[in-house]
């Protein structure tokens, strides 16, 4: 996934770009009809402690929709739907459902990668450059500044000798994420409004798998386990936008593409407009 100096392959969209906290905003205006995909949220319930010193089991997990936290406590699913409003808990966090599951909020600015290749079986149809596509990845996060760094543990008490390896590796990570950092920050950047992201070629067979993140290391996609924030071919027929600070994703491009996202039954998907409100405040529904 190589970097894209020429950010002016980015020239076409960044007029379009629409108002802020609409599916416009974030994927451009002018497109025939908009997506919005609900990112899943995981759900579990504990069983019975053995005793008071351990934390009871997880006896069942599950990867939820929206509708399903919406059906327990009483909320009403729709286009504008949002999280915050549904649980009625803002900013996002965890909460007990009545039934005793603990429910967690769906991830900002991360499709699920299965979803993702999901979606490239309608992105695919809808253009003719399906090997020739940008994905634009936020500027902002660790992994791209030299903020991020690994680390690696032994059972038991390590020796001498595993100490000096875990330095060394530690030494060789921080080495290798510098001067990677120190690349990019020499890289032009694909200015959006709000957001700054470097440009990178890639191809839809890529994301068709839905474990391509575990098999990318940071020399070829410095953004470790984060999808990119926008995606789009070279024909410019449609664009996939996942806002950092959002917990739904966005599909600008044909009504055909549209309509047959939304009718896919492996997505929790709604058709929107693209000056939509798509803010917290925007779900006027579920505002008490």
């Amino acid at each position: 996934m190589p970097l894209v100096p020429d950010v002016s392959r980015g020239d076409w969209l960044r007029p379009r770009a629409g108002a802020w906290a609409t599916a416009g905003g974030v994927a451009g205006t002018g497109f025939e009809a908009y997506a919005r995909i609900l990112h899943p949220v995981q759900a579990y319930r504990e069983g019975p402690a053995a005793d008071g010193r351990t934390p009871p089991p997880i006896v069942e997990e599950y990867s939820w929709r929206w509708a399903d936290v919406a059906a327990r406590i009483g909320r009403r699913i729709h286009p504008l739907v949002q999280w915050t409003r549904l649980s009625g808990h803002e900013p996002p966090r965890g909460f007990e459902t009545a039934d005793g599951w603990t429910v967690h909020p769906p991830e900002e600015g991360q499709l699920d990668p299965v979803l993702l290749a999901a979606l490239t079986e309608h992105l695919r149809p809808a253009t003719t450059t399906p090997s020739d596509l940008l994905a634009a990845v936020w500027d902002g996060w660790g992994d791209l500044n030299g903020g991020s760094a690994s680390a690696s543990f032994t059972i038991g008490e390590p020796t001498a000798e595993e100490i000096r390896a875990l330095q060394q590796q530690a030494l060789d990570e921080g080495l290798r994420r510098a001067a990677i950092a120190s690349a990019l920050s020499r890289q032009p950047l694909f200015e959006w409004p709000g957001r700054d992201f470097h440009l990178m070629s890639v191809t839809l067979d890529l994301f068709a798998d839905p474990d391509w993140l575990e098999n990318t290391s940071i020399d070829t996609y410095p953004a470790s386990g984060r999808t990119p924030q926008m995606l789009w071919p070279e024909d410019h027929t449609w664009v996939l936008a996942t806002e950092i600070d959002w917990d739904a994703t966005i599909v600008a491009g044909t009504r055909t593409l549209v309509a047959d996202v939304v009718a896919d039954d492996r997505f929790e998907a709604f058709e929107v407009r693209a000056d939509d409100d798509l803010s917290w405040a925007g779900d006027t529904i579920n505002h008490r």
